[in-house]
């Protein structure tokens, strides 16, 4: 029993993600010979994942508040927080504090292991796929892209779905211009149109 614990235990120190492999091994050499960077540190990396999603009309709903909740956990492997308004809007009947909208945070392993899966599984899955817009930089270096259903991730099932729900995913990163951030998501796998 002592023997399989120690050996579970070693084998997650060892382990280490695809894309984190990539980025060492491909990326930061790539970038670094484009940019002329003089010290590692220099490179830009992926700093987290913010994965959120509105309710729509079944904010009024608890039940189907908790499925939307259970399907981006399935998804992500981490639990998703409410986030409330901050204002009352009149026109879209919500009041302040109103439950609109969950999200989640990843960063570390689970964030590497969220990005490998939405490069390489994920966005093939989607049909008549040639590529994410290239444009959709803030101009501080950070990725968002929206994805219209959950039914891309290969953890939902499609019995299952109650209603098709789409997501935002932003991807920060450290770089400070648009071009570089480009370039480091390139290195990393993203598809991008031509």
């Amino acid at each position: 029993m002592a023997t399989a614990k120690k050996t579970a235990q070693n084998a997650e120190k060892t382990y280490k993600s695809r894309v984190l492999e990539l980025y060492d091994k491909q990326a930061v050499p790539a970038l670094t010979a484009k940019f002329g960077y003089t010290n590692p540190m220099q490179v830009p990396k992926l700093v987290k994942i913010v994965i959120s999603s509105g309710l729509g009309d079944i904010k009024d709903n608890a039940k189907s508040i908790q499925t939307a909740q259970n399907e981006i956990k399935q998804i992500c492997g981490q639990q998703p927080i409410l986030t409330k308004a901050k204002k009352s809007v009149a026109n879209f009947k919500v009041r302040e504090g109103m439950n609109v909208g969950i999200k989640v945070t990843l960063r570390g392993k689970m964030m590497y292991d969220f990005y490998d899966k939405l490069v390489s599984i994920a966005l093939p899955r989607v049909r008549d796929f040639r590529g994410v817009p290239s444009e959709s930089f803030d101009g501080k270096g950070n990725y968002c892209m929206g994805v219209k259903e959950q039914l891309i991730f290969p953890e939902i099932q499609y019995d299952q779905v109650e209603k098709i729900r789409g997501m935002d995913i932003c991807i920060v990163t450290t770089a400070k211009t648009d071009e570089e951030a480009r370039e480091l998501l390139r290195a990393l796998g993203m598809p991008f149109k031509k």
